[in-house]
């Protein structure tokens, strides 16, 4: 979880108030908020601090990123390789990541970030709204896909 404090920026994440909690996160411990069960962001995470984020090579200077910009292209990479090593098209994700995950628990696959806040939400065990499901663990991933059936789309 990165949280520089007031004047630094922090971790997104927290519970919707417009779209509502999908099936696949009913047993994740998505804290209802103001009567309503929301959906729960985000469900993964990745290092996005942008002080310890990603080593890069931009016009021949190293710099450091982090953030969406720096996550998201992770996550899709990661995505194809596990795709590649199971041989097979993985569909939705969500419903085979949130299987079998209940409140408070650590999910199968992931690396659980239990300490820090972003301002609003703490992390702690299981599912939280700072860094959903927590870090992938790219090998168990693989393997846990391969076990599983492919989600449906």
């Amino acid at each position: 979880v990165w949280n520089g404090g007031a004047t630094g920026g922090a971790t997104g994440g927290g519970v919707s108030a417009a779209f509502g909690l999908p099936s696949w996160q009913r047993q994740a411990g998505v804290p209802v908020i103001a009567e309503s069960a929301g959906r729960g962001v985000p469900d993964v995470a990745a290092d996005a601090d942008p002080q310890t984020g990603y080593q890069v090579r931009i016009d021949g200077k190293d710099s450091v990123i982090g953030g969406t910009s720096a996550v998201a292209p992770l996550w899709a990479a990661l995505v194809a390789r596990v795709a590649q090593a199971t041989g097979r098209k993985l569909g939705l994700l969500q419903p085979v990541l949130y299987r079998g995950v209940s409140a408070g628990a650590a999910a199968r696959g992931f690396r659980d970030i239990t300490s820090g806040d972003n301002g609003a939400y703490l992390a702690g065990p299981g599912w939280d709204p700072c860094t959903g499901l927590g870090v992938p663990q790219g090998a168990q991933l693989a393997t846990l896909f391969q076990a599983e059936a492919p989600a449906s789309n």
